[in-house]
């Protein structure tokens, strides 16, 4: 069975201090959860405060992004080596990173690989525009980013990435989209290119969360579908909540 993964995108939030007293108030209630995964993925200046104060917990920490370069004239980026001593995952591929930062199914691929080669684990983020949902590109357009993203990968490095199903439309607005809709599109969709390019058996290993608006009210109707693996969770994330979150997936999934 895949355990399933709560993960907290914290975005351009919180101080250094405000992290650390967020992750103090959280940290027991989130520990004491073993049948979830939980991640918190704070900016880059909080990280090893972040990171410090989870040691000898079960909760994961998480960058926000990464270069694919080991080093080098790259002015405000980050490189694998600087965040290994405090991260496992690191989120690529954000919606928000495509739109606003020329992000490309390219660059995600480069940061994937570099990602796995450092030991750790991308949370590797696709999703189609309410245009483009309305239309209904939604599977080829959500294919085709799995497809690229997971290019050149073996077949044991895709069994250990985690897919995040983030509809951009559902992002932020309060909008989300129904369990049985991101179940079919995970399901049907992503685990079902990720079968199609590397086998059933390496698809099934795969771990696909829901992203856009989840929050403590609707976390347990996703969980419920055999498909969905847990959630990227933006907004809610930031709150005391979040807890509430992981607690309603371990019931939920027992």
């Amino acid at each position: 069975m895949r355990k399933p993964i709560i993960a907290g995108n914290w975005k351009m939030n919180k101080t250094a201090d405000e992290a650390l007293a967020f992750v103090r108030e959280i940290r027991n209630g989130l520990n004491n959860i073993t049948s979830v995964e939980s991640v918190v993925c704070p900016p880059f200046i909080a990280l090893p405060t972040v990171s410090d104060a989870l040691k000898g917990t079960r909760i994961a920490v998480g960058a926000q992004n990464i270069h694919y370069e080991d080093s080098g004239a790259f002015t405000g980026e980050v490189a694998a080596d600087m965040l290994v001593p405090y991260c496992q995952y690191v989120i690529i591929g954000h919606s928000e990173r495509r739109a606003y930062f020329c992000e490309t199914d390219e660059s995600v691929n480069k940061k994937a690989k570099q990602i796995l080669s450092f030991g750790m684990t991308p949370i590797i983020c696709v999703g189609e525009s309410l245009e483009q949902n309305e239309a209904g590109e939604t599977h080829n357009f959500v294919s085709q980013q799995v497809k690229a993203a997971l290019s050149g990968l073996t077949p044991e490095q895709v069994a250990t990435c985690v897919i995040a199903y983030e509809p951009i439309w559902a992002i932020g607005t309060g909008k989300s989209a129904s369990a049985a809709d991101a179940g079919l599109i995970i399901g049907r969709t992503v685990r079902g290119t990720v079968a199609d390019e590397y086998g059933e058996q390496i698809a099934q290993l795969v771990r696909v969360q829901y992203g856009g608006s989840a929050k403590p009210s609707n976390i347990g109707d996703y969980m419920g579908h055999p498909d969905i693996d847990g959630a990227l969770v933006g907004g809610a994330s930031l709150k005391p909540a979040f807890v509430e979150m992981v607690q309603v997936t371990a019931r939920v999934t027992a």
